[in-house]
């Protein structure tokens, strides 16, 4: 096991390779531009293309802002669900978060062929999905928070979530079998996430919602070390329960719940940077996983947005499909590679 001095060498070169990466996700896309142009255009110098800035400053740079979020967000969220349900296949949305986004968005877009006209006006409002997706979210989280009081066991609460996430499912199952072409476009373009779509106000929100979940998670840290020997011997050093229990509820909720309401619901990074991380570097110790997590996260986040802009061409790949293309082989090697996984 690497020691506790080291950690700062690795950090440091995470660091490192997220700021290369963000300023690589900067530098590509339809149109490359060299790194002396980003740094004059941050600096308000006198740039060769006046177009640059604009492309920088107004679309590139926020996106690239996004994906740090949200690989902060969802990679912590993932790690505080597999610790707190001390089981390696939770991620940030077991307890129903996205499906309850989903659905709020699937009722504002399809709601109209089933309910009326109602749903369909509110679409007239530019944060509409975003406060859908929020309102989903936040309902279930309700649900969850009440649900907690009253269920001692831990586990119990994994499989409440999970079967709020089979009952919104069916609902929203219910609504695309009503709903119209357009309709299910316009729904399936938001199940595969974007995160060019956010202007200066909505990403202000969510790096506030991201940075509250991540200073409620370093709270918890001495309740996540030791949920990880079981609840009695977490009782027995004095940790509240239900107190920390609905603090990592609370943080997991304001984090992963933000991004998929901003950004649309994005597969494998919640799920699999904390086993990546684990496995890089070998330890338990949630002092150095959850600035780790985030840190890994961040730099996965990037690559794969880079890899969704398909660098001197004029498409773009969807988020979603790229972040479980790349994702999901790397972690099958690191598992195959080492079959003892840290838990």
């Amino acid at each position: 096991m690497p020691k506790q001095t080291s950690y700062s060498l690795t950090f440091a070169i995470l660091s490192l390779v997220l700021i290369s990466c963000f300023l690589m996700n900067i530098s590509l896309g339809s149109v490359a531009i060299p790194l002396k142009g980003i740094f004059t255009a941050f600096t308000g110098g006198e740039i060769d293309k006046e177009t640059w800035r604009i492309t920088i400053l107004s679309i590139r740079l926020p996106k690239a802002i996004a994906a740090v979020l949200v690989g902060f967000g969802l990679s912590l969220s993932g790690l505080l669900m597999q610790t707190l349900f001390r089981n390696p296949l939770s991620g940030p949305f077991v307890l129903g978060l996205s499906s309850g986004a989903s659905l709020g968005v699937a009722l504002l877009i399809m709601g109209a062929s089933v309910f009326g006209g109602f749903f369909g006006t509110l679409l007239l409002s530019s944060y509409s999905l975003v406060i859908a997706a929020s309102i989903g979210s936040f309902l279930v989280l309700l649900t969850v928070m009440a649900v907690s009081y009253r269920v001692k066991d831990t586990m119990s609460i994994l499989i409440i979530g999970l079967m709020f996430g089979s009952i919104t499912g069916a609902i929203v199952s219910v609504l695309t079998y009503f709903s119209d072409a357009d309709e299910l476009k316009q729904f399936m373009m938001w199940t595969l996430g974007s995160l060019g779509n956010l202007d200066g106000q909505e990403l202000s929100i969510l790096a506030f919602l991201v940075i509250l979940g991540i200073a409620f998670s370093i709270w918890a840290i001495k309740s996540l070390d030791a949920f990880l020997l079981g609840e009695n011997y977490a009782r027995s050093l004095g940790v509240n329960i239900h107190k920390s229990r609905l603090l990592i509820i609370i943080a997991t909720s304001l984090m992963a719940g933000s991004c998929t309401a901003f950004v649309g619901p994005i597969a494998f990074v919640g799920l699999a940077v904390p086993h990546i991380t684990r496995l890089f570097f070998n330890t338990t110790n949630h002092r150095i996983l959850v600035p780790s997590v985030c840190l890994i996260g961040g730099i996965l986040m990037l690559l794969c947005d880079s890899i969704a802009q398909v660098p001197f061409y004029e498409i773009t790949l969807p988020i979603n499909a790229i972040t479980s293309i790349i994702g999901a082989p790397v972690v099958i090697w690191l598992l195959v590679r080492k079959r003892k996984m840290i838990f």
